[in-house]
């Protein structure tokens, strides 16, 4: 049976989810870096916040929200999915699945999507949240589902990779990968590009396949299992694949972040590098958090290093996430960081959510949407620091 295991730095970092206090003994793992002092340029400036519900209800999901024709679709672990303005916070409707959410909402083909920790896969009509269909599949879903031209795509983390109809939810076709004995709790999620699947799996492996048919184009290795011991193999992808310019770029733990030319597999450049958190990308640099809450910069054509920002060590940071001019990040408290993407200086800072954030911020236009451990949803603008 497959074993899944959060990372260990993560797991500790993150303790005060749940409240507990952080243990200092002798023995223990060294605690997360003190956030730092900096001089403000720049204000998040709250638009608005909303409760939508009991967020992860203290398990180790990331929730993330969806941004998607003016709306904000977030749901909780105790099943309910809620829809609001994106300009105003006001609510729209909301729905309760009956189901125990654990992936974050995908949003496509006029469907709202989440799934569940018992192969629940839910799909919710985007007007006003009726549901549409639902249906079992294999395994417990931790990925986003992903939908378009007629499809609806998820990984379950027994490595099966399905395409159903977007219209009632009846497979079309089914990858089945294996996977390794230990693996991170988490799985990928598929990115869906002009009629192709783009997909990470649990052994390091990057893939894209025909999302009519489900048939592989082309595969290759990102990271390559090393060691003797299953720990020291894991060699997860777990954040979602990011394409820009016919362009993938993507990261494995204890293993690379690479970019991958789109049509034919080959890998323009890599780099030694772990990250479960993963990467964002812009039009000229790859941003990456890795293992040790770093955030790197790197040259989107080469993979030079630009910078590094290492004053968040062990904070459990989220991926990157590329906002104007700057990068966004948060953390196991609930801070929401901005960095300057010139240089990774540490130019802003809010608190959105004292349970922490696990979930990705979500950025849309000029506007950031980020969704707390305990299920508050805010949005932000930028403002100077004087303004």
């Amino acid at each position: 049976m497959r074993r899944l295991l959060p990372v260990v730095l993560l797991a500790l970092a993150v303790g005060g989810l749940n409240g507990c206090a952080w243990l200092r003994g002798k023995d223990n793992v060294e605690p997360p870096a003190e956030l730092p002092e900096f001089e403000p340029r720049v204000q998040l400036q709250s638009l608005w916040e909303r409760d939508m519900g009991a967020g992860i209800d203290a398990q180790f999901l990331r929730l993330r929200p969806a941004v998607d024709g003016g709306r904000v679709f977030a749901a909780d672990r105790k099943g309910k999915v809620s829809a609001v303005d994106a300009a105003s916070g006001k609510g729209i409707w909301e729905t309760r699945t009956g189901i125990a959410v654990s992936s974050g909402v995908g949003v496509g083909d006029g469907l709202v999507l989440v799934g569940s920790s018992e192969a629940d896969l839910v799909a919710l009509d985007w007007n006003d949240g009726h549901e549409v269909w639902r249906t079992t599949l294999t395994s417990e879903i931790l990925s986003v589902p992903a939908a378009g031209n007629g499809k609806v795509v998820v990984q379950t983390v027994d490595g099966k990779l399905a395409g159903l109809n977007a219209a009632d939810g009846k497979r079309v076709w089914v990858l089945d990968r294996s996977v390794p004995v230990l693996s991170l709790r988490g799985t990928s999620s598929p990115v869906l590009v002009q009629g192709a699947v783009v997909a990470a799996f649990d052994d390091g492996k990057l893939a894209v396949l025909d999302l009519e048919r489900g048939l592989p184009v082309w595969e290759t290795g990102i990271a390559i299992a090393r060691g003797r011991s299953e720990l020291e193999r894991m060699v997860d992808i777990d954040a979602p694949p990011q394409v820009w310019g016919g362009t993938i770029y993507v990261a494995a733990y204890q293993g690379r972040v690479a970019a991958v030319e789109g049509n034919s597999g080959r890998v323009l450049w890599s780099r030694d590098m772990s990250s479960a958190a993963g990467v964002g990308v812009d039009f000229s640099q790859v941003y990456v958090t890795d293992d040790s809450s770093d955030v790197w910069a790197l040259e989107r054509g080469n993979g030079a290093s630009v910078w590094k920002q290492d004053k968040f060590q062990r904070r459990a940071l989220t991926a990157p996430v590329p906002f104007g001019e700057y990068v966004v990040v948060a953390d196991f408290e609930g801070y929401v960081h901005l960095l300057a993407r010139s240089d990774g200086a540490i130019v802003g800072r809010t608190r959105v959510d004292r349970k922490g954030v696990l979930a990705t911020p979500v950025v849309d236009d000029d506007t950031l949407f980020v969704y707390g451990n305990g299920g508050k949803l805010a949005a932000y603008k930028i403002r100077g620091a004087g303004d």
